[in-house]
């Protein structure tokens, strides 16, 4: 029987197990808990309290109460041990939840577990951790926006518009619908530039003045390889062009974010990128 709290779990090379299609296991509670503060202070010499000095988030907790019915005692045994290779990886995979099916969690088994056995039943509690505090976006900036291929729903920020992550224009907005700003330092965040036609020296730049973040290429252009940026470093193809650039990084503030571009030579400007929920 499959219910809301049912849940896939998603190893990063695509393979996928369904907890109900997959185990017959019928998932009775997933309970995701609130982001852990890590609130930043000094104390004050000879004084009372302290002086706040930030707040970041740790990692976020995930539980899971389980139950499955089994042929009989040996069918039980078989089913505990495929339970124990998948869920008990030595890398991270991906939690997605049958209610959100448009938002995923990259995490970890945190402790030991059993299945306590009443004849060919078995019930367990699963304990998850994510180092980051934040679910991602199954889909990404450039995934179909259509609630029709299930990437996307109500509750990830997006509302009935027309967006747009392919330009042609020298200014427009990107829309980050998360709650966290994509940094290219710590979020994978992929520009891809186009070349009009083919120059062995062009100035080219990005400007968003939403963040005041500004990145620069002096160098040569090409209609058959794009300029990338990809995360922190700019590359045409496997060559690197970070050292032809002023080493600064785009990043994309929650909500709409103006971008300006400079060079007549570029064609289209396009943002990939995931979108991350608290």
């Amino acid at each position: 029987m499959k219910v809301l709290h049912n849940f896939k779990i998603v190893y990063k090379d695509g393979t996928v197990y369904d907890m109900a299609s997959d185990f017959n296991v019928l998932v009775r509670s997933f309970t995701i808990s609130s982001p852990s503060p890590n609130i930043e202070s000094e104390t004050l010499d000879n004084g009372d309290g302290y002086i706040r000095m930030g707040k970041t988030w740790g990692s976020r907790k995930i539980s899971a109460l389980c139950m499955f019915s089994a042929v009989d005692d040996y069918d039980y045994a078989l089913l505990v041990d495929k339970l124990f290779r998948v869920l008990m990886s030595r890398d991270e995979y991906y939690l997605i939840s049958d209610a959100e099916p448009w938002r995923r969690w990259l995490v970890e088994v945190s402790s030991e577990w059993s299945a306590d056995q009443l004849g060919s039943t078995g019930e367990f509690q699963l304990s998850f951790v994510s180092a980051s505090p934040y679910a991602e976006s199954v889909g990404t900036s450039l995934s179909n926006f259509t609630t029709d291929v299930n990437l996307w729903g109500f509750g990830n920020g997006l509302f009935a518009e027309d967006y747009q992550y392919v330009h042609t224009d020298k200014a427009f907005h990107i829309y980050n619908a998360g709650d966290a700003t994509v940094d290219p330092r710590n979020k994978p965040l992929k520009i891809t530039i186009k070349s009009k036609k083919n120059i062995s020296k062009v100035s080219i730049g990005l400007y968003n003045a939403t963040t005041k973040d500004e990145w620069t290429y002096t160098g040569s252009m090409n209609t058959t390889l794009p300029i990338v940026i990809d995360g922190t470093r700019t590359v045409r193809s496997a060559t690197s062009l970070t050292d032809k650039t002023n080493y600064g990084l785009i990043t994309l503030a929650p909500g709409w974010n103006s971008i300006q571009v400079t060079g007549e030579e570029v064609a289209e400007v396009s943002f990939d990128f995931r979108f991350y929920y608290l």
